[in-house]
């Protein structure tokens, strides 16, 4: 296994990595809990949820039971004119979930591929009504995903600067964040028109974007605005779902409920690639025809992949367990403990919360972006003492899976105060 490492570099290009000057990675063995163990026996607490997918712990034992029954029923099948169980019992299961105006289930493969659909879906809807509308608003500093529909309606940023030219337009709010709030729905209003497909959105939390927060009431003010336009709302709720942010989804803050949702990462609990969009009805009636041009060509290989369904299935499960929403709550009571801690660190500053993230920014003198330097000195410190964060720059956050142990917290937040407390008076920029 030492070898590993080697191994891989000679073969693989890693995501989001510049292969160049990046350490080799860390040969990871097997996880169980909060944990994962490396080839050389250190343990790593996953405060990220290994990219925000992570709800229940890794190898979960009821998830891996079911999924390797179903690996000895069916593995796969074609989606186009057949069908299975996990497939449908997913969609009722999901939709009763879900706010009440969600009707139909879209199987896809990841998060941005569930963006991807939704936008096909806005843009299509409008066209087979004979309406056809083109513009997108979205959010400054929104993150939706890689793929280019989802790079178009993310904010612009040095991630998708290669591709800017091939991207379709998309006008911008600011993120609402406090105190931003009315110069935000002055723009919206001016903003707004019958021209607008879709308004586009994070709900409450923007991930990528830095853990940006913004209150239930100023996006249910926003998707007013947008209503009144007749301009479709399409929640991404791929990070936000299943518990995150306190609520099952964050949605469920408001009183505006969207038109399409977007599903991902935490929908099979972390276990294999899913996505999911949902729609309402309305939306999936303007498809329905005798003219198949009137059709919604989409489509993956591995569209409603059994297996995925059932990882979905069993994560569902536990998500909807009592003891789940406890845990919620349980970790955002630590949370909150622990801001009032980082308050009395002159390096930290912006500290929010909502549900079982965390995040809070490191004072800077450098750039306030993803590539302040601040990241890879904080990164390093923390691996080094066994705790896997992944600083959005200058952005610390935690994200845990639900599993996660008080104690386990306590000592990522000691780790934490360690690290302001070596930070200050230090030139790390």
């Amino acid at each position: 296994m030492n070898e590993l490492p080697t191994r891989d570099r000679a073969v693989i290009w890693h995501p989001f990595t510049q292969m160049q000057t990046a350490p080799l990675p860390i040969p990871i063995v097997r996880g169980e809990g909060a944990v994962l163990y490396a080839a050389d026996d250190r343990e790593y607490v996953d405060m990220i949820s290994s990219w925000w997918v992570n709800l229940h712990g890794h190898a979960h034992p009821h998830i891996a039971r079911r999924v390797s029954e179903q690996l000895h029923t069916l593995e796969h099948v074609i989606f186009a004119g057949f069908t299975h169980q996990p497939a449908v019992e997913l969609a009722e299961r999901l939709l009763s979930v879900l706010p009440s105006n969600q009707a139909k289930i879209f199987y896809s493969d990841n998060g941005s591929t569930a963006v991807e659909v939704a936008l096909k879906m806005a843009f299509q809807y409008w066209h087979n009504l004979g309406q056809p509308r083109r513009r997108v608003i979205a959010l400054e500093d929104a993150y939706h995903g890689d793929t280019f529909g989802a790079m178009a309606v993310s904010g612009r940023s040095a991630f998708t600067a290669p591709f800017a030219p091939f991207l379709f337009d998309v006008e911008y709010l600011p993120t609402p964040v406090p105190g931003r709030e009315e110069d935000v729905l002055k723009q919206a209003e001016a903003l707004f028109n019958n021209d607008v497909a879709a308004f586009i959105a994070e709900p409450l939390v923007q991930g990528a974007g830095g853990m940006l927060m913004y209150e239930p009431d100023v996006l249910d003010k926003l998707i007013g605005i947008a209503r009144r336009h007749n301009a479709l709302i399409i929640a991404d709720e791929v990070m936000t779902g299943f518990g995150r942010t306190g609520q099952l989804f964050a949605s469920n803050y408001l009183q505006e409920k969207p038109d399409l949702m977007c599903l991902s990462k935490g929908l099979t609990g972390g276990t294999m690639a899913l996505g999911v969009t949902a729609c309402t009805q309305a939306i999936y009636n303007a498809f329905l025809s005798d003219d198949k041009f009137r059709t919604l060509f989409h489509g993956h290989s591995f569209t409603a992949n059994p297996l995925a369904c059932t990882a979905a299935l069993a994560s569902l499960d536990l998500t909807l367990a009592d003891e789940t929403p406890a845990n919620w709550q349980r970790i955002a009571h630590q949370h909150a403990a622990f801001s009032e801690r980082l308050r009395q660190y002159s390096n930290v500053e912006n500290i929010r919360q909502r549900g079982t993230l965390l995040a809070f920014d490191l004072k800077s003198d450098g750039q306030t972006s993803y590539f302040n330097n601040i990241r890879d000195v904080a990164y390093n410190f923390l691996l080094e003492r066994g705790i896997l964060m992944r600083p959005l720059g200058n952005v610390l956050y935690l994200m845990p899976p639900y599993c996660t142990t008080n104690e386990q917290l306590q000592y990522t937040y000691e780790q934490v105060e360690e690290l302001l407390n070596q930070l200050t008076g230090l030139l790390v920029y």
